[in-house]
């Protein structure tokens, strides 16, 4: 397999044009398409709220245990609709080429990027 753009083993030039295209109907598409996602992500976190009411007993270790782990899923789920929502944007800007260059682009998902890190670790008695 090789890149269009790529040489041929016996020499000579590339096979690409070099001129990269971008369609804007894709970009808006994955930016619809996460907004989709955010959507459903917020539904799954309302689920396990509801699944989590009345869940946890008192003096129960492993009820512990369960709730550091639905709070640390909770947290992950509302990040990730989060920056779902927030990603939006960007891909949009994209699509439509109103960011002026590569390093603009990039810049918008490095801030997005830095708004929402991964959760640490939980669970075991190491976060103690």
């Amino acid at each position: 397999m090789r890149l269009a753009s790529a040489a041929p083993a016996a020499g000579g030039g590339g096979g690409g044009s070099g001129d990269l295209k971008s369609d804007q109907a894709v970009w808006s598409r994955a930016s619809k398409d996460l907004g989709g996602l955010s959507t459903s992500v917020k539904t799954g976190v309302s689920a396990l709220e509801t699944g989590q009411k009345g869940a946890a007993p008192t003096g129960v270790e492993s009820a512990t245990a369960q709730a550091e782990l639905y709070q640390s899923w909770k947290t992950y789920l509302e990040n990730l609709a989060g920056k779902c929502a927030a990603l939006r944007g960007p891909l949009e800007k994209a699509g439509q080429g109103q960011y002026e260059n590569d390093e603009a682009i990039r810049g918008g998902f490095d801030q997005i990027d830095a708004q929402y890190k991964d959760t640490p670790a939980t669970g075991g008695d190491g976060g103690r």
